[in-house]
């Protein structure tokens, strides 16, 4: 059996224990489950590091949501017990990733490749596109978990004056340092792993190590740009009826910042696919 059949065997057998298991612990409804099933799938049949690194956001980023819900039920009016997702936001957070996983896979006729520009620029580019893709993703969880529990009042991103906790675009240092933490992850994932199941040249392997700042840099951007697109294109107010930050304006509500043009899932795509690029465009130099 050749590598890329192996990987599509254990890619769709790990993708249905972890889809029903997150379903059965409410991490995923039905719709994201079977979602996440497609998308895991395709990601390890292109390639384990692809596969790892959607893990590794998953499992880090389930766990996250659980910490401090009583808290967050407080200030969030989207609050789900167990932060359980469906079909939009495992999209919203993969989608993109499994196209250019499948991409790369077809240009490389299923062999997974080291980062290398001299190789092929487009592969390159498309690998560091996925990397920034959950550098991003995992940085924007982290920060947004970890730093509505932060005792310090966060600033909003666009003006740095004091808004409430649950304001779009409001950061804190505690959510930055998660953000940056969440994207060192990412890199550290995709380098263990590639080294454990890719090979390549000595100078090639030991230049992948410079994964793991890039990713570091790349979810602190990536929560940077999120929490701008918050602050401006998504709508935040102050609701004295529920005596929580909402985003939907009505006469009990207080505008804190942003006009109504995207919403959460908009604003992650966006935010993605913007990190995404710059990622791309970043490897190319490095690799």
């Amino acid at each position: 059996m050749d590598s890329f059949s192996l990987r599509c065997l254990i890619g769709v057998a790990l993708s249905l224990t972890i889809a029903a298991r997150a379903h059965k612990r409410r991490s995923l409804d039905l719709s994201g489950a079977i979602a996440g099933f497609f998308v895991m799938s395709i990601h390890f049949a292109a390639s384990y590091r692809y596969g790892a690194m959607l893990l590794a956001f998953f499992f880090s980023s389930s766990k996250l949501t659980k910490v401090g819900q009583e808290k967050k039920r407080s200030i969030d009016e989207h609050f789900k017990e167990g932060g359980q997702r469906n079909w939009i936001q495992v999209l919203a957070n993969s989608g993109l990733a499994a196209v250019l996983a499948i991409v790369t896979s077809a240009l490389t006729n299923g062999q997974d490749n080291c980062l290398d520009a001299n190789e092929s620029k487009v592969v390159t580019a498309l690998v560091g596109g996925i990397i920034g893709h959950y550098a991003c993703c995992n940085g924007d969880t982290w920060s947004s978990e970890l730093g509505v529990l932060s005792n310090a009042q966060p600033r909003l991103i666009t003006t740095l004056k004091p808004v409430k906790k649950g304001t779009n675009g409001g950061v804190t240092l505690q959510g930055l340092a998660a953000a940056a933490a969440a994207g060192f992850v990412i890199g550290i994932t995709y380098v263990v792993v590639g080294l454990l199941t890719t090979k390549c040249d000595a100078d090639v392997t030991w230049r992948q190590l410079l994964v793991v700042p890039l990713a570091l840099a790349a979810g602190l951007c990536g929560s940077l740009i999120d929490s701008f697109l918050g602050a401006t294109l998504q709508f935040s107010g102050y609701c004295s009826l529920r005596k929580k930050v909402v985003g939907r304006r009505s006469p009990t509500v207080t505008k804190i910042s942003g006009i109504d043009i995207l919403d959460n899932n908009a604003v992650n795509v966006v935010s993605v696919l913007l990190t995404t690029v710059l990622t791309s465009f970043a490897c190319l130099h490095i690799f």
